[in-house]
């Protein structure tokens, strides 16, 4: 690792996670607040399910590690919640599974150290017909439906409540927009910069609003290398401007984000 130590933010799912970094993603505007204050590590495995996740739990997150990660955001169910297919192959997990593999993945992290914090991010909402359209070609038959997702997605959230995990319930949150099933996605199911920002948004709500000690919200945590140099640009009486001051207000200016 370089140094100075940094808390360590880890995204943990599958390609909502992997992506979240290109097309304006949310993993992208969380390392851009964070950028003097957190590092943001992408593990995100397109086209995994909580099955999967549970194979490799232990490598992406080893118990004897030197760091553990201060906070964790996970992300399995729209894969998981996908339409069995008659070979039995393919992402689909049933629902029981799913729910017994994320209580695993929230138990196993919380393990790893008291001061772990951690959000499970809920299945989002499709849009069905944008899905057929983009890979008709190669799936013919409709193998998603936005009614699994909401299944999936209470019971993510069931989970969370059990646990006393936090939770961002994109289903419902996403869905707040009026235009939502257009807006939203590059191919019905992975998200444009509208839909990341609202993930972002609802990230950072849960992350100002949670008691935990320290807090992890981007005011709370100390900016590195934040003291005021002469190398900074100069103001019209006689003082520099300390860029380091401004850095997170210009990120979430150029994001068209709110979070004071």
């Amino acid at each position: 690792m370089v140094g100075p130590l940094r808390p360590q933010f880890v995204l943990f799912g599958s390609s909502i996670v992997q992506f979240s970094c290109s097309n304006g993603g949310w993993g992208a505007i969380l390392a851009d607040l964070y950028s003097r204050k957190a590092d943001v590590l992408v593990r995100g495995y397109a086209g995994w399910n909580s099955r999967r996740a549970l194979q490799v739990l232990e490598q992406v997150f080893p118990k004897d590690a030197a760091i553990q990660p201060s906070l964790v955001i996970v992300y399995f169910g729209g894969n998981d919640s996908m339409l069995p297919h008659s070979s039995g192959l393919g992402p689909h997990v049933p629902l029981p599974e799913y729910v017994e593999n994320m209580r695993k993945i929230g138990k196993y992290l919380k393990s790893l150290s008291e001061k772990i914090r951690i959000i499970f991010l809920t299945a989002p909402p499709v849009n069905e017909e944008q899905i057929l359209e983009n890979i008709r070609d190669i799936i013919p038959e409709r193998n998603r439906t936005n009614e699994s997702c909401k299944i999936y997605s209470d019971a993510c959230l069931e989970v969370c409540r059990e646990l006393d995990v936090k939770a961002v319930d994109m289903w419902t949150s996403i869905q707040k927009r009026k235009d939502w099933s257009t807006a939203c996605f590059t191919d019905g199911i992975h998200f444009s910069a509208a839909a990341s920002k609202i993930v972002a948004e609802e990230i950072l709500k849960v992350l100002r609003e949670a008691d935990w000690e320290p807090s992890l919200h981007w005011k709370s945590l100390p900016t590195e290398f934040a003291e005021s140099s002469p190398y900074d640009p100069p103001c019209g009486d006689g003082t520099t401007l300390n860029i380091a001051d401004h850095s997170v207000a210009l990120a979430l200016i150029h994001w068209g984000l709110n979070d004071n």
